[in-house]
């Protein structure tokens, strides 16, 4: 027997800002979902029902991964991800995310 298909996708975006980006994000997102956990490079969002989010943040920029047990909470988890990181990085033209699906 195999256990649950967990699907993921991850995005990358260029900033300077990502750590604050990535405090941001797990910050707000804390209040909702206390396992969150987060430091200046990395965090992790649980959101429950087998989605979660992750986020690592270097010099460069941050990568994001979402994953999901079906396609259409990823889909919907990506777009939250993304309307999140616009809202905190209004003052940066950080452009759309560009998701890719990992195997």
């Amino acid at each position: 027997m195999s256990g649950p298909v967990t699907l993921a996708a991850r995005a990358r975006v260029e900033t300077p800002q990502a750590s604050r980006y990535l405090t941001q994000l797990c910050k707000h997102w804390s209040h909702r979902f206390p396992e969150t956990e987060f430091g200046p490079e990395r965090g992790a969002v649980p959101f429950g029902e087998g989605r979660s989010a992750t986020f690592e943040a270097d010099a460069e920029g941050l990568t994001l991964t979402v994953t999901a047990p079906d396609l259409a909470a990823l889909t919907r988890l990506e777009g939250v991800v993304a309307e999140h990181l616009a809202r905190f990085a209004f003052r940066e033209n950080l452009g759309g995310l560009a998701w890719t699906r990992l195997a």
